[in-house]
Parts: C-alpha cells; sequence; structure tokens
C-alpha cells in the first residue's frame, strides 16, 4: 500500500478548494463516528479530531475533521483551510465562541478555544508543522495569516 507524503497530501488537498474540502469533511465525519475513530482518524502521521463549533450566524452545531496535535490535555488545531485565502468557517465559529467539542475516538468532550500569539503561536506552529509539513506549504499560498488555536478542556 503506498502511503503519501505530506507534501503530496497538501497539494491535493489544497486542489481541493474551499467547496471540496467542506464535500470531504461531510464524508469524513459520519464514517470517523461510525467507526468511534477508527476509520479516518489519520492524515499521513497526524491524528485527527472532530471539533463542533456553533455557526456564529445559524446558531446550528457545525462539525469539522481536523488535524490536531496533542498537548497534554491540550489539543492544537490549525486554521490553514488547506491555504485558501479565506478562513475556515469552523475558525470563525470558534472566533464568535470559543466553548466547543471535540471528539477523539468515540470520547467526546467540552473544550474552550483560544489563538496562540507570539512565541507561543511559533513554538506550537514548528511542532505542528513537525507533525505534519504540509501547514508550511499551505501558509506559503496564503497572505493571511493562519491562526493557530488552544483548545482546552472545559
Amino acid at each position: 500500500m503506498a502511503v503519501l507524503s505530506d507534501h503530496a497530501i497538501s497539494r491535493f488537498s489544497s486542489s481541493l478548494g474551499s467547496r471540496g474540502l467542506r464535500w470531504a469533511g461531510k464524508l469524513n465525519t459520519p464514517i470517523y463516528r461510525l467507526s468511534r475513530g477508527r476509520l479516518m482518524a489519520r492524515v499521513g502521521k497526524a491524528p485527527v479530531l472532530l471539533l463542533t463549533t456553533t455557526g456564529r450566524r445559524s446558531g446550528q452545531a457545525r462539525t469539522a475533521p481536523l488535524v490536531y496535535l496533542a498537548d497534554g490535555e491540550r489539543m492544537i488545531v490549525i486554521g490553514s483551510n488547506a491555504g485558501n485565502a479565506t478562513v475556515p468557517a469552523w475558525a470563525l465559529n470558534l472566533k464568535a465562541e470559543p466553548e466547543a467539542e471535540v471528539e477523539v475516538g468515540g470520547r467526546r468532550r467540552p473544550v474552550r478555544a483560544r489563538i496562540a500569539e507570539g512565541d507561543e503561536r511559533a513554538d506550537l506552529w514548528r511542532r505542528c508543522n513537525e507533525q505534519y509539513s504540509g501547514f508550511d506549504d499551505y501558509a506559503a499560498r496564503t497572505n493571511r495569516e493562519i491562526a493557530v488555536f488552544v483548545l482546552e478542556p472545559v
């Protein structure tokens, strides 16, 4: 079985565009949930979680599969949107309402999000990129600063 490099995965995900990423996420989420995180749980070496936010306009629950970095009890996610010019909806939702829920495997728990800044952001970006090098590829494709979110258990 062939294993794709992080660079190949990042090029593919970038080629999907925002609509393609949303479609892929809609497919990933039910498979992840039905398998309790045994399927669709990795992108390369990086683990995947399901993040459920509250829609900033709709007020409805919105779930997105995201690569994450485990940092003790915290989880780190990056609002890259595969390097597209637009900020991902889940990131805008977290900025508007930082209370959310994460699901790893079959375990769900509430979290509160904040945006890392300064030296903390630089360190977390480096560590996330060591786990999944596609983030540097995404940053090179956009002019916006990509937010690094720290999800802390509530």
